[in-house]
């Protein structure tokens, strides 16, 4: 009898611990299942805002959106997870790459905030020719541009690419012949969800479009000191070296 009750009640034990192990299989998937819902509406609102808006899910489950602004110029959004550095809460980067309708020509020049050497997002690492920071700004910035830009002229638009870095929610900032990109924090991760069960959860429920709207004013800002480099004051003389 005792044996009967035992093996009883063994068997209940295995059927709570199936159960409670299923119930939790249940939840996490329903979970997994709303949490890829709440990302992949992450820049609807932004969609909305954009002619000819077309939207795409990556594989991690964010989306990314190919639009035009107001001009025509073609624009793409993109929403970037980064989890990289160590004994930092993840980043949600906004990437916002506007298209040069009319190229300006000339070289190419960027910068890129508090660099870790981890950010595989980047595009200044690529650029070849370092520029030395300009004496009394003291910031952790890497400003690179191409090896057809030197003198007077790359030192003026280095100074308009290191002012708008004064907005510290800034990351990237590239220009080139081709387009200008803006990398902007959109989101930090959520520090519980990250240091107890090392998942990624951004505490957003949508980008606000004003984001897309000031990196697409300080891409054109930007753009016209670009312009404004690449034709020297007289008097000033822009040193060529071998283009890429």
């Amino acid at each position: 009898m005792a044996q009967a009750a035992g093996l009883l009640s063994g068997v209940l034990f295995a059927l709570f611990v199936v159960t409670g192990l299923g119930l939790l299989y249940a939840m996490a998937r329903r979970d997994h299942r709303m949490e890829a819902e709440r990302r992949s509406r992450l820049l609807d609102r932004v969609a909305s805002r954009l002619p000819q808006a077309s939207t795409t899910i990556r594989p991690d489950g964010f989306p990314a959106l190919v639009g035009r602004l107001a001009d025509g110029r073609a624009v793409t959004v993109e929403l970037i997870p980064d989890t990289l550095v160590y004994r930092r809460l993840p980043e949600l980067w906004l990437i916002v790459t506007i298209e040069e309708a009319d190229s300006l020509g000339g070289p190419s020049i960027g910068g890129l905030s508090r660099p870790t050497g981890a950010e595989f997002y980047a595009l200044v690492p690529t650029l070849p020719r370092l520029l030395q920071m300009p004496e009394g700004v003291e910031t952790s910035l890497l400003l690179r541009c191409s090896n057809d830009f030197a003198g007077p002229a790359a030192e003026r638009l280095g100074m308009a690419v290191i002012r708008l870095f004064d907005d510290r929610a800034v990351k990237e900032i590239v220009s080139t012949p081709r387009f200008t990109r803006i990398v902007r924090q959109a989101a930090e991760g959520d520090r519980g969800t990250h240091l107890l069960l090392r998942q990624i959860r951004f505490a957003i429920v949508e980008v606000p479009p004003d984001l897309v709207t000031r990196a697409e004013a300080e891409a054109d800002l930007l753009r016209r000191a670009r312009a404004l480099a690449i034709e020297p004051p007289s008097g000033m003389k822009r040193v060529i070296g071998n283009r890429q």
